[in-house]
């Protein structure tokens, strides 16, 4: 399967370090990925590796073939995926703005009927659990249905380096075994969602408004 994880930081550093501690937990988790889930395929994707305009446009306000190649481009990793890891530090009890941005410029068809996981951190004591809370709904919304477990990483700048591997003093053993809850239920989901997916195509039994949003309201 393929597996996008999201880092939605576009920081080129962070406060204690001048390190982006982002990078660190993201680096981190992928490295759990490829030595415990080896067969599968993992992407980073970095917030900071797009230039998005200032103003607003998502992918799917452009006509047919006038996209920008970096949009097309992503789109189709996300549509081609089966499931996502989004990383996200807190900002005011709330998600990456920089993650939120990325994400609204692909419309929810997709994410849908594929799962989630959430991982935040902090410099902190409380690992950005607070902001993992409003993502839950964020991403319900997407159609990418997060998994229960949760992963949270307090004092990210203690517990993993630069590079992503864990400090001299930490047992990255352990950490990796803490990651492990989260991506056993991430894989689980995404093996049981490709295959319902090839049984019965949701965009097909669900169909999406096309015309105007009228078409979602009551009778």
């Amino acid at each position: 399967m393929k597996f996008l994880i999201f880092l939605g930081t576009v920081r080129d550093s962070t406060p204690p370090t001048p390190a982006r501690l982002g990078a660190r937990v993201a680096e981190a988790i992928l490295a759990c990925l490829k030595s415990r889930y080896d067969k599968h395929e993992i992407e980073l994707i970095d917030a900071l590796d797009y230039s998005l305009d200032t103003v607003f446009k998502p992918h799917f306000a452009y006509p047919e073939n006038k996209a920008p190649d970096e949009l097309n481009n992503l789109a189709a990793k996300i549509e081609s995926a089966d499931g996502f890891i989004m990383v996200s530090p807190e900002y005011n009890h709330s998600m990456s703005p920089a993650l939120a941005n990325l994400l609204n410029h692909f419309g929810s068809s997709l994410f849908s009927y594929k799962p989630s996981a959430i991982a935040t951190y902090s410099a902190g004591q409380w690992g950005g659990m607070r902001a993992a809370i409003g993502m839950r709904t964020y991403l319900s919304e997407l159609g990418c249905l997060p998994v229960s477990a949760m992963i949270h990483v307090p004092k990210a700048q203690e517990v993993f380096s630069e590079s992503g591997a864990a400090q001299a003093e930490v047992d990255e053993d352990s950490w990796f075994d803490y990651f492990d809850r989260t991506i056993k239920q991430l894989v689980w989901w995404a093996e049981a969602a490709r295959e319902q997916r090839a049984y019965i195509d949701p965009h097909h039994l669900i169909t999406d408004f096309k015309t105007k949003p009228s078409q979602r309201n009551a009778p």
